[in-house]
């Protein structure tokens, strides 16, 4: 009886991950090859990883053919999960940096286009609230150039000062303390 107990105990134990989570795993390392692949040849120099993955990584960018390119990025992922954790957590931990730049930069750039089609179509109303939230503003210079640029709209002329108007606002909003 005490052999039963002591057997039953060892089938109890830790048998590893389940098919389901090393196929799950296998996935997100997969992905995580193919967010590598689309980056930029600087931008993988900057990420951290050993050079032999760096290489492979490189040489998966210059394959071109469907086929042969996803073999080559299959081939890549069979390596990474070769890497330890820490290894593949410091690569997405610096892909996922990249993602949250990129969505901040864009809602900069949003923000800098809300406030330029505004003061295009609202004039003096959405200039005072800009200076109310931007008082160092220029106003006669950003008043003119919101005027110019409705002018232009209304004309269908190329959009000079409409692209004036968009430097300033984001000069103006990048320069602000609290990053509006």
């Amino acid at each position: 009886m005490q052999q039963d107990d002591q057997f039953d105990d060892d089938e109890a134990g830790d048998f590893g991950p389940s098919r389901s989570e090393r196929r799950r795993e296998a996935l997100e390392v997969l992905d995580l090859a193919r967010r590598l692949v689309e980056q930029s040849e600087a931008r993988i120099a900057q990420i951290p990883m050993d050079e032999d993955l760096r290489e492979l990584v490189l040489a998966s960018r210059r394959i071109t053919a469907q086929i042969a390119r996803k073999r080559q990025i299959q081939f890549l992922a069979k390596h990474m999960r070769r890497e330890d954790d820490e290894a593949l957590a410091l690569i997405r931990a610096a892909l996922d940096h990249d993602r949250a730049d990129h969505r901040r930069e864009a809602q900069a750039l949003h923000r800098v286009e809300h406030w330029r089609d505004r003061l295009v179509d609202e004039g003096d109303a959405a200039l005072a609230e800009l200076l109310a939230e931007h008082p160092t503003a220029d106003r006669q210079h950003l008043r003119q150039l919101a005027r110019n640029a409705h002018q232009e709209k209304l004309k269908n002329k190329p959009p000079h000062a409409y692209r004036e108007l968009f430097r300033e606002l984001r000069d103006l909003l990048a320069d602000s303390p609290d990053g509006d």
